[in-house]
Order: C-alpha cells, then sequence, then structure tokens
C-alpha cells in the first residue's frame, strides 16, 4: 500500500480523521503563527510600547492567512456551493473564522496585557505562551463551527 492510499484510508476513519485533521490544522497553525508573529515583532522592533497595535496587525492578517489554507487544505469546503453561488457561503465561513479567531485573539490581547504590564513576563515571550491555550481553542471552534459541513 502506497503512502497516499495508506493517508486516504486513515482520512476516511473516523478516529483518525479528527487526529489527521488536527495535525493539518497545526502545519497550518505553524505558518499562522510565524505570520502573526513576524508582524507582531516588526512592531516591537520598531518600538516596544506598539506590541498591542502589532498584535492587532498580526491577528488581522494571519487569520486570512488561515483562513485560506484552512478552507483548501484542513477542511477542504472550497467549491461547496449553496445555491448556485460559491461567495456566500465562503463569506460566511470567512466571518465565522474572524469570529472564531476574533474570539480567541480577545482572550490573547487580555492575557497578554495581564502578563507584559502586571505579571513582568516579556512582550516577547508572551505570545508564545497563550498559543498553548489558543491553538486547541481555535481547532475546535472551527472544526465544530466555522467550517463545520
Amino acid at each position: 500500500m502506497n503512502i497516499k492510499a495508506l493517508y486516504e484510508r486513515l482520512s476516511a476513519h473516523p478516529k483518525f480523521g479528527v487526529l489527521i485533521q488536527f495535525i493539518k490544522f497545526g502545519i497550518v497553525g505553524v505558518s499562522n503563527t510565524l505570520v502573526d508573529l513576524g508582524v507582531y515583532y516588526i512592531f516591537v522592533l520598531i518600538d516596544p510600547s506598539l506590541y498591542l497595535p502589532g498584535k492587532t496587525a498580526g491577528f488581522l492578517i494571519s487569520v486570512l492567512n488561515a483562513f485560506y489554507w484552512n478552507n483548501r487544505y484542513v477542511f477542504k469546503t472550497r467549491g461547496k456551493k449553496d445555491g448556485n453561488s460559491v461567495l456566500l457561503p465562503t463569506l460566511k465561513r470567512l466571518g465565522r473564522t474572524y469570529l472564531t479567531y476574533g474570539s480567541t485573539f480577545l482572550l490573547t490581547m487580555l492575557l497578554l496585557w495581564l502578563e507584559v504590564e502586571h505579571w513582568g513576563i516579556s512582550e516577547l515571550v508572551a505570545p508564545l505562551i497563550n498559543m498553548f491555550i489558543t491553538i486547541p481553542l481555535n481547532f475546535l471552534m472551527n472544526k465544530f463551527w466555522a467550517f463545520r459541513k
């Protein structure tokens, strides 16, 4: 059995399919995190006091990245039609994606502010700590709400 056939067989399995989907979500998440942190660190390197605007800009750009790859690669919803148009369901998923990531963004912003301003954690390290909370939360909300079939 070749690797592609094994992958397709595992993907179709109810238990392994979710695991493979989570792994793919993680791969997309790595690129999303790199985009988010890249934008964030550019702002912080320009002026450390810009950590909140940097996080906001990183969020807006990285969610577009996440939507594109989750839509095409993880949850494979591209091309699904609702009536005669592909645009409306795509915009609906995009809106849900921003709401999903937006909720964890607000959580991240609160944690980031607490960590930097009150707990003395470096603005360079704090976003990395928050990922342990937001990644699993984002996967669940994306799978069961934003990209549900």
